[in-house]
């Protein structure tokens, strides 16, 4: 491969691999139109990973919608799976053009878009530059980020995968909830009587929501529970509580619950000392977040939450 690089682009030729891969996509696709798009399409996402490679990027192809015949009928789609970070969208662009052309069905789950210039004889790609995200479908070449930041863009992806995953109440508001967030009388074969959920005394939409933790080292399992109550405010009043479960009548003694800020500074802290329940009540913003502490001894559980 006699690929070459600058700090500003990165050409490779498109030989007889790239070529070959193509043409066994443009094969599935018996309209013309298709087929073209499918086959320029392949030739970008060829040259892309040749550069992740160059770059010491894994990449994942075969797990790319733009590997499978059946999502490339259905949409106009050139990703590729860079393993650990994301995808990135691989945009072919022909000699002479002034911008890049990117559907908008691909303007979402992308970590990135890279326009790649085919030559005329598509023997030759060059890498032009990228951009973070699109709302437009033609994008001005000039618009384009350096190709030289690239690698740095796609490694901070890694380290955002890395943080603590937080739970969207605002999604809960519009009854979409997170795995493994169960109805009170799902979790609990009698709800008790004397949960929390009713501060304010307001009628109006209550939330609630529960969750089994199992505190194993200490052989303990209890129950987070959450409560939401909109307000005309734009505020969401909060209620998060620690029931025990089963055949416990109270919590273990020393079990202790944290409630956190943003910042990871401890803003409430309770310990069970022989109760039935914990339970923090506060309000919160769209937007905000705040993260939530189980410990017995040392064992702890955390959930994070963003308003």
């Amino acid at each position: 491969m006699n690929a070459s690089i600058s700090p500003l682009t990165f050409t490779t030729p498109l030989g007889l691999t790239a070529h070959a891969k193509a043409e066994e996509f443009r094969q599935h696709h018996y309209h013309s139109d298709k087929a073209k798009q499918v086959y320029l399409n392949t030739l970008a996402v060829y040259a892309v990973e040749v550069y992740l490679k160059y770059r010491e990027f894994e990449t994942d192809w075969e797990h790319s919608d733009s590997y499978d015949p059946i999502m490339q009928g259905l949409m106009n789609v050139a990703d590729l799976l860079v393993s650990d970070y994301g995808k990135l969208e691989c945009r072919y662009v022909l000699p002479k053009a002034e911008v890049v052309e990117i559907p908008e069905e691909v303007w979402t789950e992308r970590i990135g878009y890279v326009a790649v210039q085919l030559n005329e004889s598509l023997r030759e790609a060059k890498l032009l530059g990228f951009v973070d995200s699109v709302t437009t479908k033609e994008l001005p070449l000039n618009q384009l980020r350096s190709l030289e930041e690239l690698p740095a863009h796609i490694s901070q992806f890694q380290r955002l995968r890395s943080q603590p995953t937080s739970i969207n109440l605002s999604k809960w508001i519009q009854n979409s909830f997170d795995t493994g967030w169960q109805t009170l009388e799902a979790l609990f074969d009698s709800p008790p009587s004397g949960l929390a959920f009713n501060f304010r005394q307001s009628p109006a939409t209550n939330i609630e929501r529960g969750k089994l933790l199992k505190l194993e080292q200490a052989g303990q399992q209890v129950a987070l529970l959450v409560g939401l109550i909109p307000t005309q405010q734009s505020e969401i009043d909060i209620s998060i509580e620690v029931y025990a479960l089963g055949t416990q009548a109270k919590l273990p003694p020393h079990l202790q619950l944290i409630l956190f800020d943003e910042t990871g500074t401890s803003v409430m802290q309770a310990e069970a000392g022989g109760s039935e329940s914990l339970e923090f009540q506060f309000s919160g913003e769209p937007g905000e977040s705040f993260g939530v502490k189980v410990t017995l001894g040392d064992v702890s559980i955390t959930e994070n939450f963003i308003i």
